[in-house]
């Protein structure tokens, strides 16, 4: 039932974090791709830095910026909690995965030709309409793509979600988790099955 949980938590969260991925990085990845603006370098380099840090470092810096700041500490009063618990996962994972999805996105949009948007335009679609109906559905295999590396990733986050979420039986277990608890306590039957 231990493993079991662990699944669940580890399936729900990686999925909802995937989700909150595609919701932001692919408007992010189009922007960058079909758009110059002053500092875009700068923003690129941003938002690669999540693939620079280990993610124990990254999770540090989670667990300081939602347990110490106003600003966390803010959400927290409102009742969104995000340290030591199972929102804690989702954000360690979106934080950690959001640049793979990024750079898949932006690669995938970056080769598709802006001449069809132009074309769609021209027999009468609005901006918005030409990149529904052209530009969204040429990079489905990339969406597709970046959805099931994001996922996987997700599913095996462990040091940015140990250090945020933290180590809690039947609270923030998940499969990475329970083969680490497992193992730390000398229960190798279950640490492989976590695994």
């Amino acid at each position: 039932s231990e493993i079991h949980f662990a699944i669940m938590l580890s399936l729900s969260t990686a999925l909802i974090s995937t989700i909150l991925c595609i919701v932001i990085g692919v408007p992010a990845a189009y922007a960058l791709a079909r758009y110059s603006f002053r500092g875009k370098n700068i923003v690129n380099a941003l938002l690669d830095m999540p693939l620079a840090l280990p993610p124990l470092v990254a999770g540090l810096g989670l667990l300081l910026f939602f347990g110490t700041t106003g600003f966390g500490m803010g959400l927290a009063e409102m009742g969104l909690e995000f340290v030591f618990t199972p929102l804690g996962i989702i954000v360690a994972q979106w934080f950690v995965n959001m640049p793979f999805m990024l750079r898949i996105m932006r690669s995938t949009f970056e080769s598709i030709n802006p001449r069809y948007e132009y074309v769609a335009k021209t027999l009468g679609c609005s901006d918005s309409q030409a990149l529904w109906r052209v530009t969204l559905p040429m990079s489905a295999n990339g969406l597709f793509a970046g959805s099931v590396i994001t996922l996987a990733k997700g599913i095996g986050e462990f040091g940015a979600a140990l250090l945020l979420a933290g180590a809690i039986q039947w609270k923030t277990e998940t499969l990475p988790i329970a083969l680490f608890l497992n193992m730390s306590c000398g229960n190798l039957n279950m640490a492989i099955s976590a695994a």
